[in-house]
């Protein structure tokens, strides 16, 4: 039953010519990883990938807290895929979760209610005198770095093990909730099965963490964090969520959707400054990565190129275990090479309390 199951859950992913749509809120997050998720597939696998910069927002931020309008975000959607249509492309892949929902919201929309995609037609046409095409294959970024994992693997300078020890890293992967569990057929394995990072990990040389809240949200849910009064319960499932993973002694998280690794990551410093709790090894935190930073590492990407200093939780022990080179004095300078400060509290490293207490004394 379950070989059944899984079959289900497969997907249809193109191998090349791909339009991509980037992502609002990541490349606030961790500005390094969509430019990486380009070099790894143009530059390194020599894959057809155009990067439009006349594409918008989905606004699926605003959809998703009832500020935008049904009828408005699919005219944004029918744009983004009349561009693609003139860009020459029909495999359209997105770096955002939300946004990988929101099309196939759209698209089943559409489909269960044809006269909600000829009003669309007629209101994409009025405001920007454009005809709608719908694209071939939609996928997130997170499959297409999965469907090329084999041809990463062979280009590899680092495997996901322990350059000390030759043991495996332990990871744990977390599934946006927006990539699995809206239209679980549409993600690799879906609700039940995801292996979209996990098949990553997997043939990268680590080892898969299994644990109780394995598929729990962590707790983003846009209504929980936007307004400012429901952010309690946003940290109350990232909480929830590391007190459960930290018995097995992960090396790292890895997330597919922006809002999941940012969380997962910026939480655990107010975890420390609220509970005085860290659940990383030497009473520091967690390292969480985004998969392009995962990808990019095992590549041999430089992490200050990848964006990696922007993360709460430092990510050296990290790249000291992997192998990675790495200049110390490089991580507060900017593309120019120019010093941009670094954080001025030690707080910000998610030391336990007595540390920070011992070494701000």
């Amino acid at each position: 039953m379950r070989r059944t199951s899984w079959q289900e859950y497969q997907k249809d992913i193109a191998s090349d010519k791909y339009y991509y749509a980037r992502s609002c809120i990541r490349q606030n997050f961790f500005p390094g990883s969509e430019r990486a998720f380009l070099n790894i597939l143009g530059r390194d696998l020599g894959i057809d990938i155009f990067d439009d910069p006349l594409h918008t927002s989905c606004t699926g931020i605003g959809y998703h807290s009832d500020v935008v309008p049904l009828e408005t975000i699919m005219t944004v959607v029918a744009r983004q895929f009349s561009l693609m249509a003139e860009a020459g492309y029909e495999n359209f892949i997105s770096s955002c979760i939300t946004s990988f929902g929101i099309y196939n919201e759209v698209l089943a929309t559409w489909k269960e209610f044809p006269e909600t995609e000829e009003r669309t037609r007629k209101y994409l046409k009025e405001a920007t005198g454009r005809d709608l095409v719908k694209p071939r294959s939609i996928a997130h970024t997170s499959d297409i770095i999965f469907h090329h994992r084999e041809a990463i693997a062979r280009k590899a300078k680092h495997r996901l093990v322990n350059s000390h020890t030759g043991e495996p890293l332990r990871v744990v992967e977390h599934i946006g909730c927006h990539y699995a569990k809206i239209f679980p057929k549409s993600g690799i394995g879906g609700s039940e099965f995801p292996y979209v990072l996990a098949g990553m990990i997997e043939t990268w040389g680590g080892d898969v963490v299994d644990y109780p809240e394995r598929r729990h949200c962590c707790g983003f849910g846009f209504r929980n964090y936007l307004v400012q009064a429901n952010r309690g319960s946003s940290v109350a499932n990232s909480h929830k969520k590391l007190e459960s993973m930290a018995p097995y002694k992960p090396d790292f998280i890895v997330a597919n959707c922006p809002g999941c690794a940012m969380f997962l990551d910026k939480w655990q410093y107010a975890i420390a400054e609220m509970e005085g709790m860290t659940y990383g090894a030497d009473g520091r935190g967690i390292p969480v990565l985004t998969y392009e930073e995962m990808a990019g590492l095992v590549l041999g990407y430089d992490p200050w190129e990848l964006g990696m200093q922007m993360h709460q939780v430092d990510v050296e022990p990290l790249l000291d275990k992997l192998g990675v080179e790495y200049s110390p004095e490089a991580k507060y300078l900017g593309a120019n090479g120019k010093y941009i400060g670094k954080p001025a509290d030690v707080a910000v490293n998610c030391f336990d309390r007595r540390r920070i207490y011992e070494i701000k004394r």
